[in-house]
């Protein structure tokens, strides 16, 4: 049986290099490249997420270290010549954090990635403390389902309850993540509704029904 939507949790990374508000500039790339990541969660207190340092932070340090930008481009580039003249955590980083909670879902934290424009999301409780980070290949590890589990569950919680009345048993196969559909149907308005569910379950690349014309043979009445 499904266990429901993949969430946060299931994917995320336990263990986090984070830094305090006033790690040097130095300290914050030397982690970055320690730990071979883009972006470092900044805490205060008890663990609290208070803005995230990446490495778009750090270069205006490197841009602007050797220039005299114009009264136009100073005018433009007001936060980024902020940046560049920091020195610690606090100063480099952008506030506030974009993060996620644990308990949401994996396209949840998709969407954000992509609205926000960012890679790393740091994972937080409801009282704001963190307890991991989701990258982009943390979301992608639900394409390494293996494809009797997709079919297994297309089977218990799609199949099942929508071709119960069915004129013979639907046939469910997946191949590298691409489901096929197969069997004959006296009704077949119930197939558009099938081939949404079945693009949600996680793990799946594509769907197609037998005939490959968009619907499922129908029974001559």
């Amino acid at each position: 049986m499904s266990r429901g939507p993949h969430m946060v949790s299931d994917v995320m990374t336990h263990t986090v290099v984070a830094v305090g508000r006033g790690a040097s500039f130095k300290d914050v790339v030397e982690l970055m490249q320690q730990w071979r990541v883009s972006a470092l969660p900044v805490l205060e207190g008890e663990g609290r997420v208070v803005g995230v340092v990446s490495e778009a932070d750090l270069l205006p340090k490197e841009e602007f270290r050797d220039s005299d930008p114009d009264r136009f481009t100073q005018a433009r580039r007001l936060p980024d010549l902020a940046k560049a003249g920091a020195l610690t955590a606090g100063e480099l980083m952008s506030t506030p954090a974009v993060t996620v909670q644990a308990d949401a879902t994996l396209a949840e934290a998709a969407r954000t990635m992509a609205q926000r424009h960012v890679k790393r999301l740091p994972v937080t409780n409801a009282e704001g403390l963190l307890e991991g980070v989701i990258s982009r290949a943390d979301l992608l590890k639900v394409f390494l389902r293996s494809d009797e589990e997709i079919a297994e569950e297309i089977r218990q919680e799609i199949v099942s309850p929508l071709f119960t009345a069915a004129s013979q048993p639907i046939e469910v196969r997946v191949s590298e993540g691409r489901v096929t559909l197969s069997g004959r149907l006296r009704d077949t308005s119930w197939v558009p509704v099938a081939a949404r569910l079945v693009r949600a379950v996680e793990g799946v690349v594509d769907v197609d029904f037998d005939p490959p014309n968009g619907n499922m043979a129908r029974r001559p009445d």
